[in-house]
């Protein structure tokens, strides 16, 4: 794989994260002035959100011919969805979007991205790839619509794709939105440091409290995955003086407490992210956590909550059988996790559908076709402790002993508590193998 530019550009002009959302995939600061100024200086970007919507609202009732203005408050609404984890608001962006279009039905490049992020935000990845090829058909210096495209192609498993989308991105808007989807490219492919620097970089340049933060929390993800909690629990903190409204820093501080053996602080920041922004994955890993500690009614509640959301989700037009086939696979039926998952395996050949559909079909006893999917979800390098936990424990019930060996030191290695219920038994596998 090439070395992307990013890593020799020295020009970093920040763009704003509620252009169609960032990276799905950061002690307090030390700055002068007092409590009220830093905490005035430090409006949340959902408190900014929201008076955009109600801007754009109030022009649209007094001009609905404004299509500029309709895609506009579409992709607010795809953002607001994002940010509360709330799919009630993706009919109302869908609407939005279509209205611009109607209104301007050829080379509404506004329109066209925005419905792209939506079909983004939906899961509907093909769909979002061919409205972000549209946008950029009609405006190639159109710069949100490699976002877009970026998106897509990383999860629809297009690796060259995806490479080739965010240099475009570079080469046209070098910032956040643009070095934080780089450094996810780069962690993809085993370049953690690389990941980093382009982090680093987007940090540099990032002019409000919410870049900041964001830029931040991407960083402690990486710190965390790469075995460093301590690093990483002094990141989120970090990203919560920038923003206190940033709850994935939050769900972030839980998880770095979890492994830093802080079970109430985890327990309590779980609750407190859960609160604001009810996701699956949220709802998932506190499950496994109560799990972890014996808790079998608490966790049983956290995966009928996350059950409960992605029906939410579903009739929003949401489809995410990735998350619900993850699910079933350790705390539901393997059988409906294999079938879910074969059909986002139909649908897209991502590192992430890969490794889920092995773990379910070795939860299945089909360790022979799991092992094939656990080196696909491998094979570009990503280090990745859940992938090689998997893997590792295919190749264990295949009798496969020093590549089972292998693989469970290796994650135990990248990161030792890469999950509460899951790390232990990754131990408690490695010493079952014979010597």
């Amino acid at each position: 794989m090439r070395r992307l530019p990013l890593l020799i550009t020295t020009a970093v002009l920040c763009s704003g994260l509620a252009t169609f959302g960032a990276l799905g995939r950061p002690g307090p600061d030390s700055g002068a002035g007092s409590d009220d100024a830093r905490h005035g200086a430090r409006a949340t970007a959902a408190d900014a959100l929201t008076r955009a919507i109600s801007a754009d609202q109030e022009r649209l009732r007094l001009v609905p011919a404004d299509a500029a203005g309709w895609a506009r408050l579409g992709g607010e609404y795809v953002e607001q969805a994002r940010s509360t984890a709330d799919p009630s608001y993706y009919p109302k962006a869908d609407e939005a979007l279509h209205r611009s279009l109607a209104l301007v039905p050829q080379a509404n490049v506004e329109a066209y991205t925005g419905l792209g992020a939506l079909a983004n935000a939906r899961h509907l990845f093909g769909e979002a790839r061919d409205f972000a090829e549209r946008a950029i058909a009609a405006s190639p210096v159109h710069w949100p619509a490699y976002a877009v495209l970026a998106d897509a192609r990383t999860q629809l498993g297009d690796e060259a794709g995806a490479t080739d989308a965010v240099q475009q991105l570079l080469d046209r808007r070098p910032g956040t939105a643009s070095f934080t989807r780089a450094a996810y490219d780069l962690e993809q492919h085993g370049r953690t440091a690389d990941a980093e620097e382009a982090l680093q970089r987007a940090l540099a340049g990032a002019w409000n409290p919410a870049d900041r933060a964001f830029c931040r929390f991407q960083i402690a993800e990486l710190q965390r995955n790469s075995g460093h909690p301590d690093l990483a629990l002094a990141g989120y903190r970090q990203a919560l003086a920038d923003d206190a409204g940033h709850t994935p820093a939050l769900a972030g501080l839980a998880r770095a407490e979890a492994a830093l053996d802080d079970t109430p602080g985890a327990l309590r920041d779980y609750a407190a992210a859960i609160a604001k922004v009810p996701l699956p994955q949220y709802l998932l890993e506190l499950g496994e956590l109560q799990e972890s500690l014996g808790h079998g009614a608490e966790a049983a509640e956290q995966y009928r909550l996350l059950e409960a959301e992605q029906r939410l989700a579903a009739a929003n037009g949401v489809v995410d059988d990735l998350a619900l086939g993850q699910y079933h696979a350790d705390h539901g039926d393997p059988a409906e996790a294999v079938r879910l998952l074969r059909a986002e395996w139909d649908r897209r050949h991502n590192a992430l559908v890969a490794d889920a559909l092995a773990w379910a079909l070795h939860q299945q006893g089909a360790d022979e076709e799991g092992l094939v999917l656990a080196e696909e979800a491998g094979r570009h390098g990503w280090k990745n402790a859940l992938f090689l936990y998997h893997r590792g424990e295919i190749e264990r019930a295949l009798g496969r002993t020093e590549a089972a060996r292998t693989h469970l030191t290796e994650a135990l290695a990248i990161d030792p508590w890469f999950s509460p219920l899951h790390a232990p038994r990754a131990r408690a596998g490695l010493a079952a193998l014979p010597a």
